[in-house]
């Protein structure tokens, strides 16, 4: 927990941290009035899917040019200007006339969304380069914990009855913090890197990072979507516990990210990565008991172990050698969203034509692929 108290202690390293949380607010409320949005609309299934695509695409069109951008404008500007550009992005699909408006608002949400995440996590790397602390695993835990705050303002549908006025309020709640501490952060610049020629060797640890992160991304989207379902036809759960797994899972992955800065510390963030994916595949082989309360445990232990490879493979990232911080970040990001995107529908073709049990095994040879990755970074680092 040193880095939590080092956060809530020193609003140098708590505004960037709440603009972790921010992002996870703004998509949160966004997201429990995806059922809203559908019936007014009066859209389809196979239409919401393709309109949610476009949030994606938005996503990764911002990637190729968020090193630029950041080094430009600074990594601190750039980091306040994007949660502002998102606040006023999360408010357009909510006020969507049709069906393409709808699909526009999302993919400049979605482009919002991207460039905040890109310079929040260079920022953070850039911070602990120059304090020579960590707290990017804690930041990634203030992103879960806006996930908590946005799943709490949804006892405010009833009340509010009025999705513009409930997405108001959040980004009301956003930018008054992010104003409050934009001086923590504002004037930041991330190094200047003299970029090495192109070799293959330069690219190998960014490859197995981005692996690792398309991996790690795509189970812990896999696992959101499914384990609910898991636990009610394979594991043939009581419906009051058909939501645990989901529930252990995000404890799990708050506390481990809360954890995890002071550990990697002590024990590097290579390694904890390898300890990370030990955990998650000792969770599969829970999880493939079918036994109810093993099998919740092992979606909490799949919390713990997943909640420190995101955070420690942006942290790498941002400090390979002859790379610059916001490149690498970018490149990790891209993977990681591509896998947390393809993932679920992959297993989900699986579980149609074969079995859920069967998309889980896929799963727990990820977490093993995952294991293999670090052995061979480790050696690249050595």
């Amino acid at each position: 927990m040193k880095s939590l108290r080092l956060i809530l202690g020193n609003a140098r390293y708590f505004g960037p941290s709440w603009v972790f949380a921010s992002i996870n607010i703004l998509f949160g409320t966004w997201a429990i009035y995806i059922p809203t949005v559908k019936e007014s609309l009066g859209i389809s299934k196979s239409e919401l899917g393709i309109a949610i695509f476009f949030l994606a695409l938005g996503v990764f069109t911002v990637f190729p040019f968020a090193s630029t951008i950041i080094n430009k404008v600074g990594v601190g500007k750039s980091t306040f200007y994007s949660v502002i550009l998102s606040c006023i992005a999360a408010m357009l699909p909510l006020m969507a006339p049709n069906y393409y408006v709808l699909m526009g608002a999302l993919f400049l949400f979605g482009a919002a969304n991207g460039i905040t995440d890109i310079s929040m996590n260079t920022l953070v790397t850039e911070i602990e380069k120059k304090d020579k602390v960590k707290f990017m695993a804690a930041s990634h835990g203030f992103f879960s914990l806006g996930g908590v705050l946005a799943g709490l303002g949804s006892f405010l549908i009833g009340p509010l009855s009025n999705p513009v006025l409930h997405m108001s309020i959040a980004v009301v709640l956003v930018l008054v913090v992010n104003f409050r501490f934009r001086k923590q952060y504002f004037s930041e610049i991330a190094e200047e890197i003299e970029n090495e020629p192109f070799s293959l060797g330069l690219l190998k640890p960014l490859l197995l990072l981005g692996l690792i992160s398309f991996i790690a991304m795509g189970s812990e989207g896999a696992i959101v979507d499914w384990s609910g379902l898991y636990l009610k036809e394979i594991a043939l759960a009581p419906e009051a516990l058909w939501g645990l797994g989901f529930l252990g899972f995000q404890i799990t992955m708050t506390l481990g990210r809360f954890l995890g800065d002071g550990i990697s510390d002590k024990i590097g963030s290579v390694r904890i990565v390898s300890i990370g994916a030990i955990l998650a595949i000792i969770g599969y082989f829970l999880v493939l008991t079918t036994n109810t309360p093993l099998s919740i445990i092992g979606f909490a232990l799949n919390g713990l172990g997943f909640s420190v490879m995101v955070p420690e493979v942006f942290r790498i990232g941002g400090n390979v050698k002859g790379i610059d911080s916001s490149k690498g970040i970018a490149f990790i990001a891209g993977s990681g969203y591509a896998g947390f995107l393809c993932a679920p529908p992959i297993l989900g073709f699986l579980a149609e034509n074969y079995s859920l049990t069967r998309s889980f095994m896929v799963l727990l040879v990820c977490g093993f692929l995952i294991l293999l990755f670090t052995l061979l970074l480790k050696r690249k680092r050595n």
